[in-house]
């Protein structure tokens, strides 16, 4: 920056500020500022004490609560890709062993309660295999699919899952 520039920048500076005045804030008008405000806020207040007032407990009468169980089942889906459903996969069945295509960072902790939460059954056990992706060639392009996990998850003797009916 020159000598010149800083002498410009000071005389444009000034005169934007005489250009703008400044504007004063206009005072609001009282009548209809203290009589909109009063009628919501008691309208508010009325409707939250008439609540509580019938939402307490009488005298005599217990305060019963209710202990839900949050099932975390948006997470359980992110794991649990889909089920695999081979040859191989159809014969651990009859071992009461279900295969489960799941997420690359999954490990056997998030995958059994990823079973629990969609299913309702807590496993026995929960085997993981890391798969790699198949190389493949199409013409003069070669690639490579990408690498995935595979859960082998063991049940109770009792428990079965639905998942290949009809297949």
């Amino acid at each position: 920056m020159g000598i010149f520039d800083r002498f410009k920048k000071q005389k444009t500076e000034d005169k934007v500020k005489e250009a703008r005045p400044v504007k004063k804030a206009k005072a609001p008008i009282e009548s209809l500022k203290t009589g909109l405000e009063e009628k919501t806020d008691t309208a508010k207040y009325a409707t939250l004490k008439a609540k509580a007032e019938s939402s307490a407990p009488q005298a005599g009468q217990e305060i019963k609560t209710k202990k839900v169980k949050k099932d975390d089942t948006g997470n359980a889906y992110r794991i649990l890709v889909k089920p695999l459903i081979t040859e191989k996969a159809t014969n651990l069945v009859s071992l009461n062993k279900y295969v489960f295509k799941v997420s690359s960072q999954a490990n056997k902790a998030q995958i059994s309660k990823a079973i629990k939460a969609v299913y309702g059954f807590a496993p026995v056990s929960v085997n993981i295999i890391n798969a790699r992706g198949k190389r493949v060639v199409s013409g003069r392009i070669k690639g490579k699919k990408s690498n995935w996990k595979k859960a082998i998850v063991t049940l109770k003797p009792g428990d079965k899952l639905e998942i290949y009916e009809g297949v």
